[in-house]
């Protein structure tokens, strides 16, 4: 049996967890609501203050979607109640990123300006200009828009110029004048 879809998820205070009939599972909070249409070969129960996840067999796609479902029910909960950040480095000259409204402004080498509209229950931080916070409540959109906002401008190896997550390490080359 999976051991990550065994786990009980305990409901903290101040949230409540729906699931219908159709495996849409909805958790609202103090940071917002959040819904997914969960897999319908797992059943998801509420009992109390605890949700727990069974699977009907022993069959590998069933297996698979245990641990699975489990995970993005917990994702949701605590999306509601703590919420989700990723952190992203700028390292450059004349790099910078700016926060005007609910818009991102990257200015990142190229001949114009790149832009991210933050999407609902997503907000942008800039502490400075190298730095960039995404907040949100779904870990899903904040990956993703992490992710899009890195590959505008992915690191390269040489000099370490471009756009990379906080704490992660870049493979530098030593270039040209290691050949001789």
């Amino acid at each position: 049996m999976s051991r990550i879809g065994r786990k009980p998820i305990a409901i903290p205070a101040g949230v409540t967890v729906n699931v219908d009939a159709k495996n849409i599972c909805t958790v609202k909070g103090p940071k917002g609501t959040l819904t997914e249409q969960l897999p319908s070969l797992i059943t998801v129960k509420v009992e109390g203050a605890v949700v727990n996840c069974t699977r009907p067999n022993d069959e590998n796609e069933s297996k698979a979607l245990h641990g699975l479902t489990r995970t993005l029910v917990n994702n949701m909960v605590v999306g509601v109640t703590e919420g989700y950040s990723k952190q992203l480095d700028i390292n450059g000259v004349g790099y910078k990123a700016a926060v005007q409204g609910k818009k991102l402004v990257l200015n990142v080498g190229y001949s114009h300006d790149v832009t991210f509209d933050a999407p609902a229950d997503t907000s942008f931080e800039c502490p400075n200009a190298n730095v960039v916070v995404i907040k949100g409540t779904s870990k899903q959109v904040v990956g993703q828009l992490a992710a899009e906002i890195r590959g505008v401008r992915p690191p390269e190896p040489y000099l370490g110029k471009g756009i990379k997550y906080t704490g992660e390490t870049i493979r530098r080359k030593a270039g040209k004048a290691a050949k001789k």
